[in-house]
């Protein structure tokens, strides 16, 4: 569910851990609770949460998830988040560089969150506490805490899993090539060609690992951003058009207003209030 009248401007973070040069570094709520100044967040580094205790909720790209004792929550690279009602939580959050862990297991590329189930719980507390001893140890050890951060996320598969889109080799290249380039290319064909497929063939293979289309995953990527600049950024629609490559700002305001029910304006209007 989207939460109206709480998104700010959205204040950037940098990975910049505790201990120089730790890929992965552990911290509790009462933390974040410190640190956190109730306003909407874009990190460059992933997070993830484990709620041990209380209730709360974490809104992430406009999405509202609860939170509550087994929970956990997964805000990758790039997504706008903003913490709510977390004066009760109790738990650790896992911030890691792309790349630290070494599993060959995808990460979730969105955000959300899961439960993890009762007769797993117990074991991904042990391997938590395992991952916060090592990496907040004074002589802390090369590789070690990326391992540990690589056996935990592979104990947490199951409930990771609704985050994860299907393998498909072909998707990752058609998804990573989305993500360079839709500000500029929002049309299905320009990549089908670049990867040397068939528009068809590559909307079976998109839609095999997403249940979407080709064309509906791209414009589904753009209205994100869109989204995302509308509420954080305080753009425009005129410069939303310009930022996502829009020939003139009447073709974006069509396009999203298509895609979501609603002029930007209005959207904006909404889920916007200024600090």
């Amino acid at each position: 569910m989207v939460k109206t009248g709480h998104m700010h401007s959205v204040r950037q973070l940098t990975y910049q851990p505790v201990s120089s040069g730790a890929p992965v570094e552990v911290m509790r709520f009462d933390r974040l609770r410190e640190l956190n100044r109730g306003g909407t967040q874009r990190a460059d580094f992933h997070v993830f949460a484990v709620v041990e205790d209380g209730r709360g909720s974490v809104d992430v790209d406009f999405e509202e998830h609860r939170l509550a004792r087994r929970t956990v929550v997964w805000v990758p690279p790039g997504a706008v988040h903003r913490w709510e009602e977390i004066a009760t939580l109790d738990g650790r959050l896992v911030l890691f560089i792309p790349g630290a862990p070494f599993t060959r297991t995808p990460m979730p590329d969105r955000g959300g969150a899961g439960t993890v189930p009762e007769t797993e719980w117990s074991r991904v507390i042990g391997a938590l506490d395992h991952l916060e001893s090592e990496s907040t140890a004074e002589a802390r050890i090369p590789l070690v805490p990326e391992l540990l951060l690589t056996a935990l996320i592979e104990r947490l598969r199951s409930t990771l899993s609704a985050l994860r889109r299907r393998p498909s080799s072909p998707f990752e290249a058609f998804r990573t090539r989305v993500e360079q380039q839709f500000r500029s290319h929002h049309d299905a064909a320009y990549y089908a060609r670049g990867l040397g497929y068939s528009p068809r063939t590559l909307s079976r293979l998109v839609g095999n690992a997403t249940g979407r289309t080709a064309k509906r995953y791209i414009a589904d990527r753009v209205v994100l951003e869109a989204k995302r600049l509308l509420a954080h950024d305080r753009h425009n629609s005129v410069s939303v058009a310009a930022e996502l490559g829009f020939s003139d700002p009447t073709n974006f305001s069509s396009f999203f207003r298509n895609a979501t029910g609603v002029p930007p304006g209005a959207w904006q209007r909404l889920h916007f209030v200024p600090e």
